[in-house]
């Protein structure tokens, strides 16, 4: 076997054109079959870039509310942007040391005024587990130009549970 056998266009034979293509490739069924494939996937490819791909799933997604989460040897501070809501809105809970964020937002028109919307509604619900013992009785949550903040203030246990290790050069 010389090389030119593996090569799909040095094996044409009696002065036909080379092709490249192999036998299924020049079926329309399978053409037909491979696009539907690909506009398939495009169409859920573009459908789960939209989504937040962190979280718990709820009825918007996965992981709405988007949230960031900061840390000190002191407390635990949660951000969450929940445009669109109120204060009444939107419920905090904490329980076994996981932070429950959840509400509902609703509809400002009903659905036959609606032509087309990009708007989420719907219930929400987000648990983020804490990893640290807070003070349950000093936990202040604060809701501004919808976004909601929650200061989770850190036990003396979970502060004295830290411990810092010296770097050598």
């Amino acid at each position: 076997m010389s090389v030119r056998d593996l090569i799909p266009w040095g094996r044409h034979t009696g002065g036909m054109l080379p092709s490249v293509f192999r036998d299924e490739d020049r079926s329309p069924f399978m053409s037909l079959h491979r696009e539907m494939n690909r506009l398939f996937d495009d169409v859920f490819r573009t459908f789960e870039s939209r989504l937040p791909t962190s979280g718990v799933l709820s009825s918007f997604g996965a992981g709405w509310p988007n949230v960031e989460i900061s840390e000190t040897d002191a407390a635990i501070k949660v951000t969450a942007e929940i445009p669109g809501l109120e204060e009444k809105d939107v419920e905090v809970l904490l329980q076994d040391g996981v932070l429950t964020l959840r509400g509902e937002k609703r509809s400002e028109t009903n659905d036959s005024e609606r032509q087309f919307s990009e708007r989420l509604y719907g219930r929400f619900e987000r648990r983020i587990p804490l990893g640290a013992e807070v003070q349950e009785d000093r936990i202040e949550a604060r809701f501004r130009n919808g976004v909601l903040s929650v200061t989770l203030p850190k036990s003396e246990k979970a502060q004295s549970q830290i411990k810092r290790i010296a770097i050598k050069a």
